[in-house]
Order: C-alpha cells, then structure tokens, then sequence
C-alpha cells in the first residue's frame, strides 16, 4: 500500500451501503485500498482497534454490497471489526473522532446508527441476538436476513456456542460468518482453535474444497455443496473432527480467502438465499495491508499512536508504572517464592502483564481463551486441589462470571484471588468496558473480600496478603494505566490487615472515605481547600469496600458530621451504600454525601474527561468539600 497516499477519490462518494451496489470488482478492490488507508490516517493520530479492522476490510465491503442494510441484519461479535462497517454507513467524517468524547463510539452502537442493528463490546455475542433477528423476522413475515459475524477468539466464549446449538436445532435463516485470523488480542489456544487449523491446513481437504468452489457458478452447485458436505469432508478431515458444526445443524462452507473481495462477493451471493442455519469460514490476515500490524499483530490489534508511513508507535514520556505492569512483576516474583501460585487469564495475558508469568514459569500460567466463567470455575478446581490461583478479568468482563464467583468460589470459601483489572473509569472503549460496578456486584457475597488499592504498593500488598489467604474470594480491582508513581519495586512485602484502612490527613468538621487511588485527588483537594480557607476536611483511605474498617467508621461517627465518600465506581451500591448501611444503624450518624460514577452509562472519552464529568478529578472533589464547607459557614 502507498503510505503517502492522500486521495480517497472512491470512498468519498460512500455516503451509505446503496453508494457501492453498481461498483465493478475493480471498484470495490480500490474501496478496500482507500479504506484501509483512511483507517491508517486516523488511527495513527486518534488510537483505535486497528489490527482486527484492517483484516475484514473485505469482509464488510462484500457484506454491504450483497445484504441490504439496515433491512437485513449483521450483527458484529466484540466489534472490533466494524470500523469499515462505519465508515462505509455514513460515519466518515465521524470516524476522525472514533472513541473521542462525544464523537462516535469505537463499537456498534444501536443508538448511534440504524446500520448498527445490535451493540457490542464484550464477545461470543453476535449469534444469539442474530438468530433472534432471525426469528424475530420469520414470525413477522419478513424477508429480512441475518448475518453473524464472529472471529475464531470469540467463538472459544461459551455463549457463542449456545448459540449455534440452539440455531442449528431452530433451522432458522441465519449465516455466522467465522472470521478465522488466527488470534485475538493475544494468540489463540484451546481445542476449538486447533480444529479450524487443521480444517484449514489439510491437504486433501483444501484440495476437495478448490474443486468444489471454481464450480460456484455451475447450476448443480447447491447439490454438489450438499454431497460434498455431508460425506467428503467428513471422510477427509474426520480425524480433526470436520464434522462439528454439521453435527450442531449447520451447513459447513469454506474455507474462503477473506481479504479476496471477490471471492467474498461471489460466495454470499450463492449462500444468501439457501435458508437454514449455514456458516462460512473465512480466513483473513489481522493487520492485512500494513506491515507493521501484519508482523506484529498483538502490539496492532490497538497500538496507540504511531507514524503512519514508518510505523514508529508513539509512546508516553512518562516514566511511571501502570498497574498492569505491577501486577504483572510481582505476580512473577510471588510465583518463584511460593510454587503453589498459578496465573489464569481468559485471553487478556499482554493486557494484564501475565505475560511475564507465561514466558518464565510457562507450566503455572493458564489462557483459557475468551472464557470468563470457565476461568473462574477452573480457578476454584485448582484452589480445591491445593494452588494458589490468580485470577485476572478486565472489570467489566467478570460480570459474565458473577455465578461462578458466587457458587464455585465463594459458597465453598476457595481462596481463589480475583484481580480486576481495568476497575473504575478505562477511557475510550466508553459505557461497555468501564468497570463501573464490580463493588456493587460483588459486595452482596458473602465471605468476599473486596481491595481498592490506593497505589501501586498498596497493589503488591494485597497481592501478597491475598496469596497468604485460606478462604475467598480475595477481590482487588484497579484501575486501568499509571499509578501514582511511588517506588513499589523497592517496598518489602508486608502483610495487609483485611478490613484495615488508614488516615491519610487529619482534618475536622467533614470526613472523606475514599476507595482506590481516587483517594490521592481527594487528598489534593483537601490540601488546596486548606491553603485557600484554612480548613481542610480529614481523608481517610478506606482501603477495603468489604469487610469495612469499623474502627475508622465508629471514630468518623463521633467526631465528625459530615462524611463525603468518594470511589471509581458506581455510587448505587459501592462504598457509599456500604457506609449508608454502616450508618443507618446508629442513632446518631452523619449527613453522608456520595461522589462517584452517577446511575447511568458513562460513553467513552480519555480517562481525565471521564473524570471530570463525574466529579472525581481533584478539581471535581474540590468542588464538592468547598460547598460543604460553605454551607458550614452559613449555619455559623
């Protein structure tokens, strides 16, 4: 591809799907071209999830010029998919500011675009809500059609394939279409994957299969697609199971070239109309047409900002650690102490900084593949044979596991450790990634444990007190990227009281209980409110939202009256329902005021925006205590 390439003479005509149906082949090869460049330009300057965009570039091209959008449906697994989908209905100009405060969301949207026919964010979505659409139109005597599109990553999520069990028995008019690129976010494992890459690397299958696709246009070619299905593919692979998804009640095609966009155009043009629950498998390359993202498809799947002709990534100048990264370290360095520490991960090692667990102890280091549930179940099975499992989730993901956390871990008090990550605000990926809830969720379990760690040291406590643990869950959330700074490589463990918080500044008249590192805004406010008035309200780093330290709530009750609790998360049932509760029991309690993520999805925006527009940058607490403090005046 030519990086200097300015002119998008084709795809500036795109205004909607309708814009490309009278295209010639030769036309729709130079939209692919122009919009993979375009992707390049913006990305470059306004990060996004490049990689996998890139690769089904022909995919949503061939899907908009065969289907009849917004009429028919396609429905987008995860999303990271769609950026073509976007920018081809309608959102081109938009699309310069993708995942940017009020501008477009970096997913499907339903809300933002009647092209959008479903939301997505997390995985293993798309084929249940196609077949309701399915059936939805079936019931209405509609000739609208379903289209799923899923990639091999997200096919692993247990969702997916309740899905394809429940339409293959339906024999719905439903197409999955399996995007097969051979990797997620970090390289694809588990049995699943291995079947499609022996389905897609058998010689006599290939063979079979070329022959049977040259005849597309033949006029036996749905019967000979019916034989070649039902007996020569199960006799070439049968020894890879190429049987599976006939034996679920679909009809098995591919698998096809997928960044061929004419081979793309001719094949749903033959299998849109056949009926039945079918899916094709279609291979494509993540990162397709840019080097950089083709070698290095893990650093693109979201690489930042970079230089679109050299493609330099651009890095931050700051030189503090992200969570991530002290998580990542000291669960290496507990793993060489203690041989009974494992890592699991449903397919998020890079992001969490398991990484470094996977490369020096391989055989304690678990990726389950997209698989949230199983991952908690499986990390409540090596707890009960005697480990000390770590397990990481992203925040938002652990909600699809709140059963296996309640019933596998927590009814049987396995000391399994639940880490987080991406706790509170994560910035760009906007309402379906923000761990705003997990303290709300997770504080009605009984025997739970819930950490907000203040700062990085405070992390490599927990993670240390939490290993020494004999019952769990043992939950610490964090938040997503740079810590505080402080130097927690050269901090000696030190055991964590459960239940202990800490006074961080002394104070009168108002109180401040503060959960994660939300307690260093409020710290700052604090101190400016007291270089400005001469008065500054007491801080306390509550430390854990669950057991609550009552030596510290006891004390605020007696002393204070006013209590603001402040927290990156949901304000409905967090630290400030917990201290609510806690309050409620006393005859005499404070006036409690709570500060944190208001009761409605927040959309996406940079984590310091987000911050702002729920009051919880210093700025945003300053403002709260100086109206307290204000109102005090006016009662004296």
């Amino acid at each position: 591809m030519d990086q200097n390439q300015t002119s998008y003479k084709l795809l500036e005509s795109v205004d909607s799907p309708k814009d490309i149906k009278d295209f010639s082949m030769d036309q729709l090869r130079q939209l692919c071209q122009e919009l993979r460049q375009y992707m390049i330009e913006c990305c470059s300057v306004n990060p996004g999830h490049l990689g996998s965009s890139l690769g089904a570039v022909e995919l949503m091209v061939g899907l908009h010029y065969v289907y009849d959008a917004p009429e028919d449906k396609i429905v987008f697994d995860v999303g990271h998919q769609a950026y073509a989908h976007k920018i081809i209905t309608g959102r081109r100009e938009a699309f310069r500011k993708n995942r940017m405060k009020d501008g477009i969301s970096g997913f499907p949207k339903r809300s933002e675009s009647e092209y959008d026919a479903f939301g997505a964010g997390h995985s293993s979505t798309s084929i249940s809500a196609a077949l309701g659409f399915a059936e939805a139109a079936k019931i209405q005597g509609l000739a609208h059609k379903a289209v799923a599109l899923i990639g091999d990553g997200s096919l692993t999520g247990g969702l997916a394939l309740e899905g394809m069990n429940n339409a293959g028995a339906s024999k719905a008019d439903l197409l999955v279409i399996l995007n097969d690129n051979n990797i997620s976010i970090d390289k694809n494992i588990g049995g699943l994957h291995n079947y499609l890459l022996r389905i897609t690397t058998d010689p006599r299958y290939n063979k079979a299969k070329k022959r049977v696709w040259n005849s597309l246009g033949d006029n036996w070619f749905r019967r000979m697609i019916q034989k070649f299905v039902a007996t020569t593919k199960s006799h070439l692979v049968s020894d890879s199971g190429g049987d599976l998804f006939q034996a679920m009640g679909f009809r098995y095609f591919g698998p096809i070239d997928g960044n061929d966009i004419e081979q793309v155009v001719n094949t749903l043009q033959k299998m849109k109309n056949m009926g039945g629950p079918r899916l094709l498998h279609v291979l494509t390359k993540k990162g397709k047409g840019y080097a950089p993202a083709e070698s290095d498809q893990t650093t693109w799947h979201a690489p930042g900002i970079f230089d679109p002709e050299t493609g330099e990534r651009i890095k931050s100048e700051k030189g503090e650690s992200r969570y991530q990264d002290v998580f990542g370290e000291v669960l290496l360095d507990l793993a060489r102490r203690n041989p009974k520490v494992v890592g699991v991960t449903p397919a998020m090692a890079s992001g969490c900084g398991m990484n470094l667990l996977s490369r020096e102890i391989p055989d304690r280091f678990y990726d389950v593949g997209i698989e949230e549930e199983h991952a908690v179940t499986f990390s409540a099975g090596l707890a009960a044979g005697g480990l000390k499992p770590f397990c990481n989730i992203y925040s938002s993901f652990s909600q699809r596991a709140y059963d296996q956390i309640m019933h596998d871990v927590a009814l049987q008090s396995l000391p399994v450790v639940l880490c987080l990550d991406r706790g509170g605000l994560v910035g760009e990926d906007g309402a379906t990634h923000h761990g705003c809830y997990d303290m709300s969720i997770y504080r009605s379990i009984p025997g739970a444990v819930i950490a907000a760690p203040a700062n990085e040291i405070e992390l490599k406590d927990m993670m240390y007190s939490a290993m020494n643990a004999e019952t769990g869950p043992y939950i610490i959330r964090y938040p997503r990227g740079y810590g505080e700074g402080v130097d927690w490589q050269a901090h000696e463990y030190a055991e964590m009281e459960v239940g202990t918080g800490a006074l961080m500044l002394e104070g009168s008249q108002v109180a401040v209980l503060c959960a994660g590192p939300v307690a260093n805004r409020a710290y700052e406010a604090s101190v400016r409110l007291k270089e400005e008035t001469g008065w500054n309200p007491a801080i306390y780093n509550i430390r854990y939202i669950k057991p609550l330290d009552e030596k510290i709530l006891s004390h605020v009750c007696s002393n204070f009256d006013e209590v603001v609790t402040v927290e990156d998360g949901t304000v409905l049932g967090g630290l400030y329902g917990a201290v609510c509760e806690y309050m409620s029991a006393r005859e005499q309690a404070p006036r409690i005021t709570g500060t944190g993520i208001p009761d409605k999805y927040i959309s996406q925006g940079t984590q310091a925006e987000l911050r702002e527009e729920c009051g919880l940058s210093t700025e945003g607490i300053y403002k709260v205590l100086a109206g307290l403090n204000e109102k005090n005046l006016k009662k004296d």
